[in-house]
C-alpha cells in the first residue's frame, strides 16, 4: 500500500527538522507509528515574559494537509491572548484556508499549502513575543495585557514559564 500525500509530507518535513534543527522549538511525533499527530516542545523566545519557558503542545494534522491546517494545542498551561483556556492556538495561519466570513484576515493571512511546520512554529514564537490582542482567543488574557501588563499579566505568564520548566521533561 501507498503512502498518501500527506504521509509523505510530514515524513521529509520531520527528516528536514531532525537534520537542521531550528533556534527556539523541537518537534517529533507522538507515536512513532501516527504521522498525523506530533509533539512539540518551544522554547520561550528571549527578551519577552514568555523567556526560559519550554511550553509542550500537539500539533494534529488533517488527513488533507497540506490542503488543510493542522490544529494546535498547549500541553502545558500557558497565558497568552491568542491561546483560549483549553490550549488551543488561535492564529491566523492556522485557519481555514480563503475567505474570513468575519472579514478579520485577509486569504494570504490564513492557511496556504506552502506552510510547513516550521513556518507554523515560527508563527508561534512570534506570536508568543508579540500577542494580537485584537483577536483573542483568550479574552481575560488579552483584556490584561492591554490594561496591566507588568503587573496581572506578567505575574501569570511567570507562573506558566516556572511550572513549564518543572514539567518540560516528565
Amino acid at each position: 500500500m501507498t503512502e498518501p500525500q500527506s504521509a509523505l509530507l510530514l515524513r521529509r518535513q520531520l527528516a528536514e527538522l531532525n537534520k537542521n534543527p531550528v533556534d527556539g522549538f523541537s518537534a517529533g511525533l507522538i507515536d512513532d507509528n501516527d504521522l498525523y499527530r506530533w509533539e512539540v516542545l518551544i522554547i520561550g523566545p528571549p527578551d519577552t515574559l514568555f523567556e526560559g519557558g519550554v511550553f509542550k503542545a500537539h500539533l494534529t494534522f488533517p488527513k488533507d494537509y497540506p490542503l488543510r491546517p493542522p490544529k494546535m494545542k498547549f500541553i502545558t498551561e500557558i497565558w497568552h491572548p491568542n491561546v483560549d483556556k483549553n490550549g488551543e492556538v488561535c492564529i491566523s495561519i492556522l485557519h481555514e484556508p480563503g475567505e474570513d466570513k468575519y472579514g478579520y484576515e485577509k486569504p494570504e493571512e490564513r492557511w496556504l499549502p506552502i506552510h510547513t511546520v516550521e513556518t507554523i512554529l515560527i508563527s508561534v514564537i512570534s506570536m508568543l513575543a508579540d500577542p494580537n490582542g485584537d483577536s483573542p482567543a483568550n479574552v481575560d488574557a488579552a483584556k490584561e495585557w492591554r490594561e496591566d501588563r507588568n503587573g496581572e499579566f506578567k505575574r501569570k505568564v511567570a507562573r506558566c514559564v516556572r511550572k513549564s520548566q518543572e514539567t518540560a521533561f516528565e
